[in-house]
Order: structure tokens, then C-alpha cells, then sequence
């Protein structure tokens, strides 16, 4: 049995606004285990973004508690947009979560090209942004999140700029990139089928102010990528299981 990475206790936020107090995080309690995959669905505007943001530690949560099992946890946050800067080229823009943290080494860089040969973008590192398409930017910006080496992976939504083909495919290649590297992935999606396919455990938030209305570990006989994920029998009976847990109108 693995250990828990992160075990989130009572966790509740509330913002102030010209109305008021919005409680926008009730009261969430879950336990994450190193290596998992875990994927946080609910209605729109629940709170599964403020959630990441308070694990990642640029938003302040208003009680409960966070407990890691290290002191110094490293946590890597992958925003919705590739956000690239245009003027550097791929292997700097992989580069630049260390340059901010002062600490590119030769390791360091030697690691980065590593991962770029191992996801087929070893040949583009001299190449810029503008010339990469929408899923092999994402696969950058997910490169440059693992070249500072988190203990825990945040990703927001990583593929919903994309097109419904390249999401699927996109999909592959991120939970490749995170079973290989042996990383704790914890990611936010609106996409029911996207969280059945690559998730490992998959939690339903109920509408704001959000508490957890069900955990769901996603068992598979056969057990493999996401796209292949989709054709198990267990992923329809998972699907709709969750589909009734958000009420989702049509």
C-alpha cells in the first residue's frame, strides 16, 4: 500500500466581494497517495481551479489544513495555456521554471533534453513556439513543469484549447509522461470521459460552496493508455456513474 503525498483536511475558502462573503470551498477532505493519478470533477464554477490554486500555493485557503509527507514538497503547476514566451526558443522555454529558481545546472539541462528526446520534440529544441502545433506545445509546457522535478503534478484543464482528436491523443502522452517519471498527477477537468480514461481515482465536487460528493477508484481488468482506456467495458459504468453524481442537464 503506498503512503498518502497529501492529505487535505476541513479545506474551505472564502472570498470577499461588493455583496459580501462567497464561500466558495466548503469543506474538503481527501487523502492523495504518492503515484496516483487523480482527476477532480464538478459543475462549472464549484471551486476546482481555487482548489488547485491553494495547493499550489498561490491562493490562500481560509481554514482546514494541508499535511505533505516532506517538508520541503516541490509542486509543479500546468496552466490551461501553454503560456510560451514567442521569443525563446523550446529548450529555453523548457528552461525557465530553473532560470527563475537561479538553478540551471548542466544536470539540470541535460535532464530537460532527455525528456524532449523521449517525447519526440529533441529535433524542435531550436525551433519557437509559432512553429509547434497546439499539442506539441502542450507537451512543452508540460516539460518545462517537470524540469524543476515536483513531487506533485497540478494540471488545470491541460487540454481544453484543443481539438476533441488532439485532446485524446494529448491525453496519451501526458499520462506516459507522468506513469514514466513516476509523478503524483492531480488534474481538473470538465471533460467526464477525459477523467474516466486517465485517472486512477476520480473525485466529484458538488456545486459551490463545494464539499466532496463521491471518490471513485478507477479500476480497469486491462489497464492502459487513456485512448485504449475507452473501449473497457469498466469505462461506460464508470461514465455514467458520474454522470448521475453531477446531474448534468442536457
Amino acid at each position: 500500500m503506498k503512503n498518502n503525498i497529501l492529505e487535505i483536511t476541513h479545506l474551505s475558502k472564502n472570498y470577499q466581494d461588493n455583496d459580501g462573503e462567497i464561500e466558495a470551498i466548503k469543506d474538503i477532505n481527501l487523502k492523495i497517495s504518492e503515484g496516483e493519478f487523480v482527476v477532480i470533477v464538478g459543475p462549472s464554477g464549484c471551486g476546482k481551479s481555487t482548489l488547485l490554486s491553494i495547493l499550489a500555493n498561490l491562493d490562500k485557503k481560509s481554514g482546514g489544513d494541508l499535511k505533505y509527507n516532506k517538508k520541503e514538497i516541490k509542486v509543479g503547476y500546468m496552466l490551461q495555456n501553454d503560456s510560451l514566451f514567442p521569443w525563446l526558443n523550446i529548450l529555453d522555454n523548457c528552461l525557465l521554471g530553473l532560470k527563475i529558481k537561479g538553478k540551471v545546472k548542466e544536470k539540470d539541462k541535460e535532464y530537460v533534453l532527455k525528456l524532449l528526446d523521449m517525447y519526440g520534440l529533441n529535433e524542435f529544441k531550436n525551433k519557437f513556439p509559432n512553429s509547434l502545433s497546439g499539442g506539441m506545445r502542450q507537451r512543452v509546457a508540460l516539460i518545462r513543469t517537470l524540469a524543476t522535478k515536483p513531487d506533485i503534478l497540478l494540471l488545470d484543464e491541460p487540454f481544453s484549447a484543443l481539438d476533441a482528436m488532439t485532446r485524446v491523443m494529448l491525453a496519451d502522452d501526458v499520462y506516459k509522461m507522468v506513469k514514466d517519471l513516476g509523478k503524483t498527477a492531480i488534474m481538473v477537468t470538465h471533460d467526464i470521459g477525459e477523467a474516466v480514461s486517465i485517472a486512477s481515482k476520480v473525485v466529484v465536487l458538488t456545486e459551490r460552496p463545494c464539499v466532496v460528493k463521491k471518490v471513485y477508484d478507477i479500476n480497469y481488468d486491462n489497464r492502459s493508455t487513456p485512448f485504449n482506456n475507452r473501449k473497457e467495458k469498466e469505462f461506460n459504468y464508470y461514465y455514467e456513474k458520474i454522470w448521475r453524481d453531477l446531474d448534468v442537464k442536457l
